[in-house]
C-alpha cells in the first residue's frame, strides 16, 4: 500500500518515509508516525508525517502486520 492518501494512515501505524535528503537515492526509514503534515486528502509523492524520534518526510510505503 502505497502512503498517498491520507485517509489510510493515522498516528502509531508503521511506516517506511523518504526524508528530503534520501529523495536522490529513496533510501527508506521506518518508523511510527506521531503528527500527518499534509492537509490535504492526497498527495502524489506521499503524505508528509513526522516520526516519533523527529524525522519529517513523506510516507513510501505502509508496513502491513
Amino acid at each position: 500500500m502505497n502512503g498517498q492518501n491520507r485517509k489510510d494512515i493515522y498516528a502509531g501505524l508503521e511506516v517506511g518515509i523518504i526524508l528530503k535528503k534520501d529523495q536522490r537515492s529513496g533510501n527508506i526509514t521506518y518508523g511510527i508516525v506521531k503528527d500527518l503534515l499534509t492537509s490535504s486528502a492526497f498527495h502524489s509523492r506521499g503524505i508528509k508525517v513526522r516520526l516519533d524520534d523527529g524525522q519529517v518526510g513523506r510516507v513510501a510505503e505502509i508496513v502491513e502486520d
